[in-house]
């Protein structure tokens, strides 16, 4: 079993845009799914059959009802999830085939973003941001020389001392964004992230993928909100009946 390097120590920001040297990631494709089913316990097949490729550097939405299986895909691509049958593979690696250290080392290097937040509600704005770096064991000097960049790119340098309860919905998820891009992981992957939200910050929450999205970053982002995917130029997969369709 292959196993991944810690990058904790590298000196890198999103703003800066700096890319450290790893051939795993230097790969033309970052996810591939291969004949990909998931059967739960009841016996009903909610993915059959899928099969995907997401290249590096690329934004793609998967659309779909709710309950079609867009949740299930993401999850297979950090390990939440395991497939019943096929493979999922994120940057060559096989992620049914990782355990314990390697699988985390793995989920270190995807952002992922939620629905409903999960933020600490008795942390502030900047200790919700870098607590998974702490964890990490990043250091302080680096902590705060990512902290700043990160804040001003999702736009809440002046609320770093808020805590949730003082934020709107739209900003507990710019938090939510900016913890997830704090580790400046090539791969970000955001569940319904505008679900909760109305049409203009649902717009301004996009606009800052978009933007990670041009510093390198792939992107994949489920929704179910297909005007706001009409709105932007990006490549479209619908679940459908446990199938991927081109949207």
């Amino acid at each position: 079993m292959a196993v991944l390097t810690n990058s904790a120590n590298k000196k890198q920001t999103v703003l800066e845009r700096e890319q450290t040297p790893n051939t795993k990631f230097d790969t033309v494709n970052m996810v591939e799914l291969r004949n990909v089913t998931k059967i739960y316990a009841n016996e009903r097949a909610i993915l059959s059959d899928v099969n995907l490729e997401v290249k590096k550097g690329e934004f793609l939405f998967v659309t779909g009802t709710s309950g079609s299986g867009k949740s299930t895909l993401l999850k297979m691509l950090y390990g939440e999830e395991l497939a019943t049958g096929g493979e999922v593979t994120v940057n060559e690696y096989n992620v049914a085939s990782l355990r314990g250290y390697n699988l985390s080392l793995l989920r270190r290097r995807i952002g992922i973003v939620f629905q409903d937040y999960k933020l600490i509600q008795q942390r502030t704005v900047a200790e919700n941001i870098t607590v998974v770096l702490q964890a990490q064991g990043y250091t302080r000097k680096e902590i705060q020389r990512r902290l700043e960049p990160t804040l001003k790119l999702v736009g809440l340098l002046s609320q770093a001392n808020y805590f949730p309860s003082q934020l709107s919905g739209g900003e507990q998820q710019r938090v939510a964004i900016a913890r997830a891009i704090i580790s400046t992981p090539p791969l970000i992957l955001a569940d319904e992230p505008t679900g909760n939200l109305d049409p203009d910050n649902s717009w301004q929450i996009i606009q800052i993928f978009r933007k990670l999205n041009t510093f390198g970053a792939t992107v994949i982002i489920t929704t179910h909100d297909e005007q706001l995917v009409k709105r932007c130029n990006h490549r479209v997969v619908k679940v459908c009946a446990g199938k991927l369709v081109n949207g």
